[in-house]
């Protein structure tokens, strides 16, 4: 098994991102490195250029990224993590690619779509493209599984397609030059929503501080913003169909859920019939004891930037060393005269 997985860095890392993606990463890491198989994760710095940015945040945020994955529990020593600019056969398989790709297949795709917005037209090639990127950044590696969420399926599903028809117009049966990755749909990752609001998802362009838990919080900042918190008057009922319709109460019972590994069910019998006053110095005592080795990590590592270039540059030789029988194979399939 070969697990590959990228993810674009940005800054202001708070636990939406930690619960949502990089908490899953870390036990597929272990799952994997178990049954003798192999994981690459990578910072998404290419795709990053897709849509309008800063150059010099883009950096920063690459190591800032870096750090946090080590600090929430990725090896570098058994896991292969990197960034997509050094290893330029990402961006060499993307062209290969593009060949076989249809424009018919991108005009599908429902993000670009969502993130060019009403003005199309004035969307970078690059965004419409994309696709074709992440398609190269699994094949490059002969992965055998992807780990997709819901908004990511159909992008996979291109992957595939891509694969398949290049592996029917210029290899054989016998001897493919991709692997067809299959999906793998981590356990269901909490969907973290702003503790200002819980029909807004927790987010690091929130106006507010309040309304989000960053990995540089310290303690007493911490259970500041959950005793803040918004939340209802009524108690915290004794069964889960109790919370429907409480946008806030179901946020907070979810994050002490995912922090701990307790079922909704198990923490209303806990709680049940409690108020929130009761409850929410208990949410913020298991932030504060979940969170804090990896704030400590994290703080000490990201102003580290020596240590994170060279374990980025250790990840990405193993990387290119992986890639490049793959995109020789591609050159070769084509007809192209390499050196």
């Amino acid at each position: 098994m070969r697990i590959v997985s990228g993810i674009q860095p940005t800054g202001n890392l708070h636990l939406g991102n930690y619960l949502g993606a990089i908490k899953n990463w870390v036990k597929m890491q272990d799952d994997v490195a178990a049954e003798g198989g192999q994981s690459l994760y990578f910072l998404a710095d290419l795709h990053a250029i897709s849509m309008p940015h800063d150059p010099k945040a883009l950096s920063a945020n690459t190591r800032e990224m870096t750090a946090a994955l080590v600090a929430c529990g990725i090896d570098p020593e058994r896991s292969i993590l990197f960034n997509q600019t050094q290893v330029p056969q990402h961006a060499e398989l993307q062209w290969l690619l593009n060949g076989t790709a249809r424009m018919g297949w991108l005009s599908r795709m429902t993000q670009f779509k969502d993130k060019s917005g009403k003005n199309r037209e004035g969307a970078s090639v690059a965004l419409f493209t994309y696709p074709v990127l992440q398609a190269a950044d699994v094949l490059l590696y002969q992965a055998t599984h992807v780990p997709v969420g819901e908004d990511q399926k159909q992008h996979l599903e291109l992957a595939r397609d891509i694969a398949q028809k290049f592996n029917n117009d210029f290899a054989s049966e016998e001897t493919p030059v991709f692997t067809l990755p299959d999906p793998i749909i981590p356990p269901e990752a909490a969907r973290i929503m702003s503790l200002r609001d819980g029909s807004a998802k927790m987010s690091k362009s929130d106006p507010s501080d309040m309304a989000r838990i960053n990995l540089t919080d310290d303690a007493d900042t911490i259970m500041k913003k959950v005793k803040k918190a918004k939340s209802d008057a009524e108690p915290l009922p004794s069964e889960k169909a109790g919370l429907e319709g409480r946008a806030e109460a179901n946020n907070l019972i979810g994050i002490y859920s995912a922090m701990t590994g307790q079922s909704v069910e198990q923490i209303l019998a806990d709680f049940g019939g409690e108020g929130f006053g009761k409850f929410k110095p208990a949410l913020g005592e298991v932030l504060v004891e979940k969170l804090a080795p990896i704030n400590e990590r994290f703080n000490e590592l990201r102003k580290d930037y020596t240590a994170l270039d060279a374990i980025l540059a250790k990840g990405a030789e193993k990387a290119r060393t992986l890639a490049l029988p793959t995109l020789h194979a591609a050159y070769d399939a084509l007809g192209l005269v390499r050196g």
